[in-house]
């Protein structure tokens, strides 16, 4: 029973508040169903309306809608199926901290959809009829529920059997979604927690998984039965009032006037990018150039829609490939952890399904497919990182190309046909193909990944580890130093009668102390984020037009290979955007464009440098061959073709050796290129010692 609630007391609230949004609900119902309001509203015209709203939703809920119905009559239209949906509760509760005391009262928990069935509908009133034709409705709740006897009170079979009348009976659409806790907000090795939503009405098909949510409504409780067994336990369900689909950018970040003042001190800094740099991974010693070009990635391009409906990503992949031991998984760890939304899988643990989506199909949906968002959907506008992704299968890794480029992925599996967005940088580490670098061989064969994959990186680094005495000594020494300071702090806080003070530590900690502290440079990247979108200025695009250019003048003679191609050039907007959003500053400058050329410079001479001619070379990476190795390899087989014309067909070996030796291809790599060919399938060998083309 309603003790502040009534009709007439929600005609004046609606009257007073939501006169515009009424008048609007009964000219376009019943396209239009629902008449959002404010829990701040309620509370501002009469706190106890509030609170009991809280306590009783369900009794207060009919009244506010009964209101709607009387309203629209004065208006001369009938709302009998018009919804008040409530938003704006003033408390979350966390969907681990759901308890008994909630069952029964309104609600709002903030999430992740994990799972969303396929809208269906749903009956809530029923209509039967016994074998002389007498109508029974009966209202439907969870269970499917049929009279027990007829409503006429002359009927002869008044225990039936009875027909449903489908016609006569009120259907509504229903969906069930499962929401997850954010995965920012869980400590660290707790399993994030699930909560089931029963979403009716128009509020079906609004989410998809993978959003961020704000659900509103009353938490009811379900007894569980086991082989018609009943159960002590009863399951917690959410009867869903509405839904608040969240702005993705950022949410879990709130900026106080405080922190943007200190944003805005730290931009002015002339050395803002240096502090940023070492605030990355600062136990870990060197990789200058890495990090530099890691914190343009956490800052990110400027994603553009054009008016075509195209979409041009912002976001920076990087790619880290190196030697066993020089710290690639732990730059990783902590660039994930830095990102305001960050997720860490590794290759070997990873299928693709869990990396995209994957179709489950399970008593959730009543026994119906549902889709289950993946890893780079989950870390849609914010960073996923991937370690070792050449231990990944390759079916495994080729579910990552769309998430890339397109940032988008598709799902065609079990009859459901979906796009999930995943706009998200990659951060990949992966080691070379024979565990350890040689050198002196080319590089790109040492990188165990399809050029398809590769070619997509907007920088590739090459860490390789190479004894060097003055390098080693300042390693081990800052690795020594952390590890000490380390020691310090467990003897202060674990020893009992230690001597050592907190400042004995601090002093110690300036090695492996980041210049900022990581929560204002999170605060930092989210305000950069969201409030600054550089414009290039005529000097500095002119600038990347002269070196984009320079580049592929190299490849103007046709002998010479392609030296970049324009994914490099997309690139460089991307990293110049980046570095200018580092400033604070809404214009790209020349020295953007100048720091830019060199962290790409220094990628594009690790990877696309073909060690034979020391020429760039594009194809090494989106090819996995180099115009000279083809080249070359055009030669061997023009060879073998000459020596088959003369021989019958068969080609002795050693003479396309010799005659390779005379055209200046040292023998080697002429066995090189004839065990590839045979691999390749285009030469066979079919006695020993001749070889023929296929």
């Amino acid at each position: 029973m309603s003790v502040f609630s009534s009709v007439q007391k929600w005609v004046e609230f609606f009257d007073l508040h939501y006169r515009s949004e009424v008048a609007r609900l009964a000219v376009e119902y019943p396209d239009l169903k629902s008449l959002q309001v404010s829990f701040y509203d309620v509370e501002r015209f009469d706190p106890d309306l509030a609170e009991e709203l809280l306590k009783s939703p369900d009794s207060v809920l009919r009244d506010a809608e009964d209101a709607l119905v009387d309203i629209g009559e004065r208006k001369g239209a009938r709302l009998l199926n018009a919804h008040v949906r409530v938003v704006e509760l003033p408390m979350r509760v966390a969907i681990r901290d759901i308890r008994s005391d909630h069952i029964g009262t309104l609600i709002a928990v903030e999430g992740l959809i994990r799972k969303a069935t396929e809208v269906r509908p749903k009956i809530v009133r029923a209509v039967f009829h016994c074998p002389y034709e007498h109508e029974t409705a009966v209202l439907q709740g969870e269970k499917f529920v049929e009279p027990s006897e007829c409503d006429d009170p002359d009927c002869s079979r008044k225990k039936g059997p009875f027909q449903l009348s489908r016609e006569k009976s009120t259907f509504v659409d229903a969906q069930k979604v499962r929401v997850q806790e954010s995965p920012e907000n869980l400590r660290g090795g707790e399993q994030p927690q699930t909560l089931d939503v029963l979403v009716s009405d128009d509020l079906t098909g609004m989410v998809a998984p993978g959003d961020r949510v704000i659900l509103t409504g009353v938490l009811r409780s379900y007894q569980r039965t086991t082989y018609n067994t009943k159960s002590t336990f009863f399951d917690l369900v959410l009867d869903c009032v509405s839904i608040q689909i969240e702005d993705k950018e950022f949410e879990d970040i709130e900026l106080t006037p405080e922190d943007i003042d200190a944003i805005k001190e730290l931009a002015s800094d002339p050395d803002i990018y240096k502090r940023v740099t070492q605030s990355i991974s600062p136990s870990i010693y060197g990789y200058d150039e890495v990090k530099d070009a890691i914190s343009l990635q956490l800052m990110g391009g400027v994603a553009k829609e054009l008016p075509d409906g195209s979409r041009i990503r912002g976001d920076i992949h990087i790619l880290l490939i190196g030697d066993p031991g020089i710290a690639k998984s732990q730059l990783l760890r902590y660039t994930v952890k830095l990102a305001p939304r960050g997720i860490y899988t590794s290759g070997r643990s990873s299928t693709s399904a869990g990396l995209t989506a994957t179709a489950v199909k399970d008593e959730f949906g009543d026994g119906r497919w549902t889709l289950e968002a993946g890893a780079l959907v989950l870390a849609d506008k914010g960073m996923a990182g991937i370690d070792e992704m050449d231990k990944m299968r390759s079916e495994d890794r080729s579910a990552i190309h769309e998430a890339m480029e397109q940032q988008t992925i598709s799902v065609a599996k079990a009859g459901i046909m979906a796009t999930l967005q995943s706009r998200c940088s990659l951060l990949g580490a992966a080691n070379p193909k024979y565990g350890r670098f040689d050198r002196y061989d080319n590089i790109a064969k040492q990188i165990n990944m399809p050029p398809a994959l590769l070619s997509r990186f907007d920088l590739i680094f090459i860490l390789t580890d190479q004894p060097s005495i003055e390098r080693d000594s300042q390693i081990s020494e800052h690795i020594l130093k952390a590890h000490y300071a380390g020691e310090l702090e467990m003897q202060r806080r674990h020893l009992i009668g230690s001597e050592i003070t907190r400042e004995d530590v601090a002093s110690v900690m300036d090695v492996i102390t980041p210049q900022i502290e990581p929560e204002l440079l999170r605060k930092y990247i989210a305000y950069a984020k969201r409030n600054i979108y550089p414009l290039m200025s005529d000097e500095a695009r002119a600038k990347l037009i002269d070196f984009y250019i320079g580049l592929r003048r190299q490849g103007e003679d046709p002998d010479s290979p392609v030296p970049v191609t324009a994914r490099q050039l997309e690139a460089l907007v991307r990293l110049a955007e980046a570095s200018a959003r580092i400033r604070l500053s809404n214009s790209i400058t020349l020295d953007d464009v100048d720091r830019v050329i060199r962290i790409v410079t220094t990628s594009l001479e690790q990877v696309m440098k073909d060690p034979e001619t020391g020429m760039l070379d594009a194809d090494i990476i989106s090819v996995g061959t180099s115009k000279s190795q083809r080249d070359k390899i055009h030669t061997i087989m023009s060879i073998i073709r000459e020596l088959a014309e003369k021989y019958d067909g068969l080609a002795p070996r050693d003479e396309v050796v010799a005659l390779g030796e005379e055209k200046g291809i040292n023998k080697e790599k002429v066995e090189e290129m004839l065990s590839r060919l045979k691999s390749s399938g285009e030469v066979y060998e079919p006695t020993h010692g001749y070889v023929k083309l296929t």
